[in-house]
């Protein structure tokens, strides 16, 4: 009977109508390029919801000597300039901004919006990755997609509903933050339960694109309809959710194990000298039905999770989570501070209008997702997560000076070093992220039980939002102060993150120095061994030359 129960529980209505049409069922590699492409969808979703606090910033608080013209992108050009006030085409409404954010305090109040989500974001990730443990994963996802959906629609029902409360705004936030929580610790358990540790940083380099995408996606859609109100810039973004929600509850299977197939990260399926591919668990698929009948299956409810104190203690766990510590504050400030950045700064002596800003602003995420995939690729040919991350972050320091000095003198070299500055500066986050945290929580102390990838995720991006966190905050007074400032602050924070990888930095590389000595080592006895081998082997048709 509880078999039956987990078999209900894990394998989603959608897989089993699709089953029951077909006739039969996938193969491995079909499901696992449903779980890439619906993770793919659900992050992307989850990150175009927090995008829209950024692209409406200068419209709650807009300069008052500034304001944007109607007819822009996508009506218009892509990036336009603004218009002086006292042209035909202004909105006197927008001009003026939205109480209670259009004060004197308006840009700090603003900051404070930000870092209540992303507190509330952080404090909700250590809960929320013990009980992706714990519970369905699946039910768990689409109960944060869904939830989430619902409060960053209400942010931007407070435009309709003519809100000019400040703890409205405020509440709305950080309950949004608590269900956005569930996002990240679920997907990157699921996809470390169906992909073993080979080529799994390419893997989830790519894959991690949705966090750029979902960037881009949200400020397109927030900037599309910004002209019918600020509202609709938030109501947009939390349908998407909403609906990737639904999909995620009919189409993701958290396990392999709830679908007929073994989990990649058990010792078995691990093993380096059995090769496991695709094609060998493919042929298993024929004998799947007669194998259930008779032996017990394993699902994701029948697995054990494990406490917070004892994934804390898994070697690595702490360094990387207090890297992204600092990396998530540079990544952040950029996410929720760059497109005010550019409609407050003069390109070329010009100033963009809030919508071009925020259509400019995406492509640090498009230099963002190459980032990804690079420092994916390097560390595994190289099998020094470590040292890339770190490699990354010394190099995002001059990236971003190099922004900050010389993006202003024209668009095409603002857009080249924004790129660039994307590439180093989300490289490392995606990293950390995605193939470092299902790296540790799959680690051998483990012993293989994978119910431990959502507990360490949490842990090291529950610490790192809150990096996070602080970082828009100390930028919404910073910036007061003038834009160097904020800058600074930003070097000195991809500084302390390289930093603190180093002690696992020169572990690697001991490690790998050791490997390579190895290497020669067992070469020069090899070739030794030959050489007494010939010697003997001479004397040997010398003595039985004489003898005849």
């Amino acid at each position: 009977m509880s078999r039956g129960v987990n078999m209900i529980r894990g394998s989603p209505p959608g897989i089993s109508l699709t089953r029951s049409i077909r006739g039969r069922d996938w193969s491995l590699k079909t499901y696992r390029y449903v779980v890439l492409f619906v993770t793919f969808v659900a992050y992307t979703a989850y990150h175009a919801s927090r995008k829209p606090s950024s692209i409406v910033k200068s419209v709650l608080d807009p300069d008052p000597t500034r304001n944007s013209v109607v007819d822009q992108w996508p009506v218009g050009d892509v990036f336009v300039k603004r218009e002086l006030v006292g042209s035909g085409n202004v909105s006197r409404s927008r001009s003026k901004g939205w109480e209670p954010f259009n004060g004197v305090d308006g840009t700090s109040k603003l900051g404070e919006i930000d870092v209540a989500f992303l507190a509330c974001y952080s404090m909700g990730m250590y809960a929320a990755g013990h009980l992706g443990d714990t519970l369905d994963l699946r039910l768990f996802l689409t109960t944060g997609m869904v939830g989430s959906g619902i409060f960053v629609a209400l942010f931007g029902m407070g435009y309709f509903w003519n809100v000019h409360v400040f703890w409205f705004y405020l509440v709305m936030q950080m309950v949004a933050g608590l269900f956005q929580a569930t996002g990240w610790p679920s997907v990157v358990a699921v996809i470390g339960n169906w992909f073993g540790k080979r080529k799994r940083g390419l893997i989830m380099g790519i894959w991690n694109a949705h966090t750029s995408v979902g960037n881009i996606g949200g400020s397109l859609m927030a900037a599309s309809v910004l002209q019918y109100g600020w509202g609709w810039s938030f109501i947009v973004p939390g349908a998407f959710i909403f609906l990737g929600g639904i999909m995620v509850y009919l189409f993701l299977p958290a396990y392999p194990e709830d679908v007929g197939f073994p989990c990649p990260n058990d010792a078995a399926a691990n093993s380096a000298d059995v090769p496991r591919d695709e094609e060998a668990q493919v042929q298993k698929e024929a004998i799947t039905e007669a194998e259930e009948k008779t032996v017990p299956q394993v699902g994701s409810v029948t697995r054990k999770s494990v406490g917070l104190l004892e994934a804390c203690l898994i070697p690595g766990v702490i360094p990387f989570a207090l890297c992204l510590f600092f990396s998530k504050l540079v990544a952040y400030t950029f996410l929720y501070w760059l497109p005010f950045y550019l409609s407050q700064t003069a390109i070329s002596g010009e100033y963009m209008s809030v919508k071009s800003a925020g259509n400019l602003s995406t492509l640090f995420d498009v230099g963002g997702i190459f980032g990804g995939i690079l420092a994916g690729y390097i560390s595994d040919k190289l099998r020094a997560r470590a040292t890339t991350a770190a490699s990354f972050m010394y190099a995002a320091i001059p990236a971003m000076l190099l922004y900050r000095s010389y993006g202003s003198i024209s668009q095409t070299l603002n857009i080249i070093l924004m790129m660039t500055a994307g590439l180093f500066v989300n490289g490392p986050y995606a990293l950390i992220t995605t193939a470092v945290s299902a790296d540790l929580g799959t680690h051998s102390s483990l012993k293989g039980d994978s119910r431990a990838l959502a507990t360490v995720t949490a842990i090291i991006d529950g610490t790192g939002s809150i990096g996070a966190a602080l970082g828009p905050l100390l930028t919404g007074f910073l910036s007061t102060k003038g834009w160097d400032a904020v800058f600074v602050m930003l070097m000195v924070g991809a500084f302390t993150a390289g930093l603190l990888l180093s002690r696992l930095v020169i572990t690697e590389f001991s490690e790998r120095t050791h490997r390579r000595a190895s290497s020669l080592g067992q070469q020069r006895l090899g070739g030794n061994v030959a050489h007494v081998y010939s010697i003997l082997s001479f004397y040997w048709r010398v003595y039985l030359f004489a003898c005849a």
